[in-house]
């Protein structure tokens, strides 16, 4: 369990990461839709792993040129909270596979075939 300080520096990580990739990365990922879907903090503050989701591109791409400017991304993101903390994390960037798999499972669900369930006798009314 996350203490109350990673927690805290986990928002504002995944705040400014946000923006960054919607302002200052925006060369990096084209038109390209990413969206910082979680952010998780080790206890000294150090590591950030950051969870992407991607749309409107081939996420496997935009993982790999993320992973490529890694320093350039942790470099916009000491230029905003560089004052206000005391140690810009080491960046991780994972995929977060959830809207995907949410997507699947109600494909699953969805081609199902459930019969109906069969009507009730009036036993109810004759007891």
């Amino acid at each position: 369990m996350e203490s109350k300080r990673q927690q805290k520096h986990a928002k504002l990580l995944q705040k400014e990461l946000g923006e960054i990739f919607q302002k200052e990365a925006r060369h990096l990922i084209g038109r390209a839709m990413v969206t910082i879907t979680r952010v998780m903090v080790s206890p000294d503050l150090g590591v950030a792993k950051v969870y992407l989701s991607v749309l409107l591109a081939e996420p496997k791409e935009i993982y790999d040129l993320v992973n490529d400017h890694k320093k350039e991304i942790r470099l916009y993101l000491s230029k905003r909270i560089g004052k206000s903390v005391r140690i810009i994390p080491e960046l991780a960037f994972f995929p977060d596979e959830s809207a995907s798999y949410a997507q699947y499972m109600d494909k699953v669900i969805g081609d199902l075939n459930i019969p109906p369930a069969p009507e009730q006798e009036d036993e109810d009314e004759e007891n």
